[in-house]
């Protein structure tokens, strides 16, 4: 251990902010416990002017720095590797809401702060902040946008991108760029914030942002409804469209074996439908009430009754009702994770072309992978889908994993990258597909995306082994 870089690091953070000894599992282990690190210390800062101490401070000895939020990243993106020589620097005491402008629509937080605890501030004054995912309650806002993370609002309100609006990030040298811009247009030469945000904490730490707000929906309305095929799900998506426009907030499908997980480990959730091959849960945000809602929402699953598209529906007569519904949708990477270890795949994909590709992807995984069972369910309104591989029914699942997770991760992207997909919708690259992204992303982009990684991190200090190999090419 560098004793000289552990000193400048406790007098830049203070000596009980730097960690080097103990149960240091909670930054060192990631969420799906596939990665386990061993950092050369755990460092964490209280506000930016610390961070950039602790980034100088390294950058002086050349060690290399892992930014981490709430460490509930799933592609091993946000824990030191297995060298010892990496800090973790832990963003979790930058958690201040520093500022909501009412009138502008607009909220400055910490890259620290819980993403729940952004919300409730939005709430506190009668807005909404419309990132939403299951992780909530524990991801942080800076981790958010270092993944450019996505959710279940993305259909009206955008990825973690199209929310923020300004950035303040410390650089590879340990400078702040103060962006805390709460402007929408400003044309003043390239966006920078937009270099940062998806950059998975490769190019800058995110120390704090600006982030729209909109105004609260008047009501919201929840329903379950029920199709035979995807292609059935994909024609209600475009009526429902159709009808609601902007008020469609959300759209996702779940496949009959994804809500079979739930119930066999979830048994107390309630289904108010009967099994089918796809479950549809919808929302709607509505400006005028409750009343106006409801109609909307009856007048359109009525209207997929008619025509055969949907089988039955459930609309929710509460908040406890429309609770519950959302618990199903959120269980199921619970219940994965309860059945044991899985090969999971976050693919975005023309919404035109899901249908075809579930269809002629799970036949061939079926073909040479007897057994295997196929978890799909995830954004269908934005044409994210979650299709998560698991191991035949009384398989070892981690050696099925370690046995065959390189050629099903083949077989899958190389159909994702026929439909004209990509293999990372919302949770990024990491470590988990490193070395997978330059067989299905373009040797130009790659090139200026090395080139990019030189200029900011000309040392290759920041997350290094994330993303890309900065050396390659």
């Amino acid at each position: 251990m560098s004793t000289a870089l552990v000193e400048a690091l406790r007098a830049a953070v203070g000596a009980t902010h730097v960690l080097t000894e103990g149960d240091l599992a909670a930054w060192e282990l990631d969420w799906r416990r596939r990665y386990r690190g061993r950092a050369l210390a755990v460092v964490r800062p209280a506000d930016t002017a610390e961070v950039a101490a602790v980034v100088r401070a390294c950058a002086a000895h050349g060690t290399p720095l892992v930014p981490q939020g709430g460490n509930t990243g799933l592609v091993g993106g946000s824990v030191p590797d297995d060298s010892g020589r990496q800090v973790l620097l832990s963003l979790g005491r930058l958690n201040r809401v520093r500022s909501i402008d009412a009138a502008n629509l607009t909220l400055t937080a910490e890259a620290g702060c819980v993403l729940q605890a952004v919300q409730e501030a939005a709430a506190s004054q009668g807005l909404l902040f419309p990132l939403s995912l299951a992780a909530e309650g524990s991801c942080t806002i800076g981790g958010n946008l270092a993944t450019n993370a996505g959710g279940t609002q993305v259909l009206r309100h955008g990825n973690a991108r199209e929310l923020c609006l300004g950035l303040e990030v410390v650089t590879a040298a340990g400078e702040v760029w103060d962006g805390l811009s709460g402007l929408r247009k400003d044309n003043t030469g390239y966006d920078l914030r937009d270099l940062f945000v998806g950059s998975e904490g490769t190019l800058g730490v995110i120390t704090a942002a600006t982030l729209k707000l909109v105004p609260r929906p008047a009501a919201q309305c929840t329903a379950l409804a029920a199709c035979e095929t995807l292609a059935d799900a994909v024609a209600l998506l475009q009526r429902a469209r159709a009808r609601l426009g902007d008020g469609l907030t959300g759209f996702e499908v779940m496949g009959r074996f994804a809500l079979t997980l739930v119930e066999k480990h979830f048994p107390a959730l309630p289904r108010p439908l009967a099994p089918s091959p796809w479950t549809v849960l919808l929302e709607q945000s509505d400006a005028e009430g409750e009343a106006h809602a409801r109609a909307l929402f009856e007048a359109l699953l009525g209207e997929a009754l008619e025509v055969g598209t949907i089988g039955d529906a459930a609309i929710a007569e509460s908040l406890q009702q429309t609770r519950s519904l959302w618990h199903l949708r959120e269980s199921i990477p619970l219940a994965q994770a309860e059945e044991g270890p899985n090969i999971k795949h976050d693919i975005a994909l023309p919404v035109s072309r899901i249908a075809a590709f579930v269809a002629q992807t799970d036949a061939l995984l079926a073909q040479h992978f007897p057994g295997v069972r196929l978890v799909d369910f995830g954004h269908l309104g934005d044409g994210n889908l979650h299709y998560n591989v698991q191991a035949p029914e009384g398989a070892d699942a981690a050696a099925f994993l370690e046995r065959h997770e390189d050629e099903v991760n083949a077989r899958v992207y190389d159909a994702v990258r026929a439909h004209g997909g990509s293999i990372s919708a919302e949770h990024g690259i990491g470590a988990l597909k490193r070395d997978t992204l330059p067989r299905y992303k373009s040797p130009v982009a790659l090139a200026l995306m090395r080139s990019i990684k030189r200029a900011l991190d000309p040392q290759n200090l920041l997350n290094p082994g994330r993303v890309l190999d900065a050396d390659a090419g």
